[in-house]
């Protein structure tokens, strides 16, 4: 098969078919070398996408269900880790800021209850029955929110989007870096630089404590901790429930 056939033998599997393009295409090149067997380039691309996308773990968040919010963000290992924390990590890192933009949110948007102020929520995600669950949830209970299938990889549509929101912003970036560094080494450097300048925050987090098993990871994401402190003004930094979470502005 060639590379198109393989492309689209890969994403024939339910919970593949609504990434995007360019994520696939990214994931299926660490594996399109001569010693694997077409079979094996898509078993390997599979697997390693669905290591990336942790919400696979849970393929019953891929159909839209009338479940509530809490059932919806303990069902995403994710946000399952964060739960009992929400109403303490929000108290902290949400100011004065009209708009949160979430980039890579999985389910975050079913949060949007904790928010102390009922500012405007914007979320991009890759997993597009994720973005389907986010919007049936808005439109049902009428919240200012909107939920776009749209890759980190996807630059130039992703600064559009934070650009064509007015007022004053802050961008959520939970738990992303790893899964963009899986991807393509340094994008996250590349995301940050271009995407900082455009809104008054950014707040980044990264998990301390692995998921369900709760222990410390040895690995303390020094290489992004120092390229943030050489590049932009850092507001807070704190950690809570396994997840640390940095603040953070362009310089002025």
């Amino acid at each position: 098969m060639d590379k198109k056939e393989l492309l689209a033998k890969i994403v024939e599997k339910k919970e593949y078919s609504n990434l995007p393009k360019k994520d696939v295409e990214l994931a299926f090149s660490q594996f399109d070398k001569k010693q694997y067997l077409d079979e094996e380039k898509i078993k390997l691309t599979r697997n390693f996408l669905r290591r990336i996308y942790v919400s696979f773990s849970s393929v019953k968040l891929l159909n839209l269900k009338d479940k509530n919010a809490e059932w919806v963000l303990k069902k995403h290992r994710s946000t399952k880790e964060r739960f009992e924390y929400y109403p303490e990590i929000y108290k902290r890192i949400l100011l004065k800021e009209k708009t949160i933009i979430d980039l890579g949110a999985g389910v975050n948007g079913f949060s949007y209850s904790y928010f102390k102020n009922k500012i405007k929520y914007v979320a991009t995600e890759a997993v597009g029955q994720l973005v389907d669950l986010m919007n049936f949830y808005f439109k049902r209970y009428k919240i200012n929110a909107k939920a776009h299938h749209l890759s980190l990889f996807e630059l130039e549509k992703t600064k559009e989007l934070i650009k064509n929101i007015s007022g004053s912003k802050v961008i959520f970036l939970f738990k992303v870096i790893d899964s963009l560094e899986m991807l393509e080494k340094n994008y996250s450097k590349k995301l940050l630089k271009e995407i900082t300048p455009l809104v008054e925050r950014i707040v980044l987090s990264f998990a301390t404590k692995s998921l369900g098993r709760r222990f410390r990871f040895s690995a303390r994401r020094t290489w992004i901790i120092s390229f943030i402190e050489e590049n932009f003004t850092i507001l807070d930094d704190f950690e809570l429930g396994g997840e640390r979470y940095i603040s953070f502005k362009s310089r002025e």
